[in-house]
């Protein structure tokens, strides 16, 4: 039976979350940097106050309950109304200090941190980013249930709930093998995509999605085969072996093109590519937040928009 007159602490609810989010209590102790039995214990003190079981236990899997589910978004909101708190009591005037969560689809985070991490740290010196690489779907849904504070995709994201801020354009140049009849054209119409072999991200990235629209436009038909590859490296490197072609964003090219026996194709102007922006909850009361980290993207984005 729940106390009613029973008040959580943060630490309690932070125990709750990080279970909830590792599903293992030593990934999830490491994360807070504290012991596991303490962990353990502020776990089991939440519990007991609420008179719930939040997560189910056994020797090989660590389970959320239908109840912990249900509180794991209040608890959520809890935490960033602290944080909020404490950010305001700085005088920093704003809410740039502490944690921020920040996922980032795969085919941007190579490219965009090595400029965007020193420069965040230098404005930012109490902040302290904590990175998510993964999928756009998956990073919707990290959105969505709190696990993130923002996150930075290919926009638009179309997604309830959900505010979106651009931060540049990219087209997409195509990579090709060394020495293949099109190397070097920068003219090329789209309509060359019924003549290549194109290589594609696994299902589930934007970029193969993106990809694949951009043949529909033109009524092309890839020939996808049997390659999957989960990272751009991957692809390229297959590209360089020459299983075929590929569109990369024109802030991949520089790196993914360094090495290898691999060219370049450009497309005439409007060429195919896309919009990267932040993404946010509408609920998080962060839009001033959002947009300085914006502002500071966009000044370190590797391409020129």
């Amino acid at each position: 039976m729940t106390d009613n007159n029973y008040r959580p602490t943060l630490a309690q609810l932070r125990a709750f979350v990080a279970v909830a989010e590792y599903r293992h209590f030593g990934t999830a102790a490491n994360h807070m940097g504290v012991s596991q039995p303490t962990l353990s214990q502020s776990l089991a003190a939440l519990e007991a106050g609420l008179g719930v079981q939040l997560i189910e236990r056994s020797t090989r899997r660590v389970l959320v309950t239908p109840a912990g589910q249900s509180l794991m978004q209040k608890a959520l909101l809890t935490l960033e109304a602290a944080d909020r708190f404490v950010a305001a009591a700085t005088g920093a005037g704003s809410g740039m200090v502490g944690a921020l969560r920040i996922g980032m689809i795969p085919t941007v985070a190579p490219y965009v941190l090595p400029k965007a991490l020193p420069a965040i740290r230098e404005r930012f010196p109490d902040l302290l980013p904590h990175l998510v690489e993964d999928q756009t779907v998956r990073l919707l849904e990290a959105l969505r249930a709190g696990l993130l504070d923002v996150a930075v995709m290919a926009l638009p994201a179309d997604a309830v709930g959900m505010a979106e801020i651009p931060l540049y354009d990219e087209e997409f140049v195509l990579v090709l093998p060394a020495e293949h009849p099109l190397a070097g054209q920068d003219e090329l119409s789209a309509q060359v995509l019924h003549e290549l072999p194109l290589l594609l991200l696994d299902e589930g990235h934007c970029l193969r999605d993106q990809t694949l629209d951009l043949c529909r436009l033109v009524n092309a038909s890839p020939l996808l085969g049997d390659t999957r590859a989960t990272s751009l490296a991957t692809v390229v490197q297959c590209v360089a072996g020459g299983l075929g072609a590929t569109l990369v964003p024109e802030s991949a090219v520089a790196v993914e093109t360094s090495s290898g026996a691999l060219s370049t194709a450009r497309f005439a102007k409007p060429a195919p590519g896309r919009v990267i922006g932040l993404v946010y909850r509408t609920s998080s009361g962060r839009e001033d937040d959002f947009t300085l980290l914006a502002e500071l993207l966009r000044d370190q984005a590797p391409v020129e928009s």
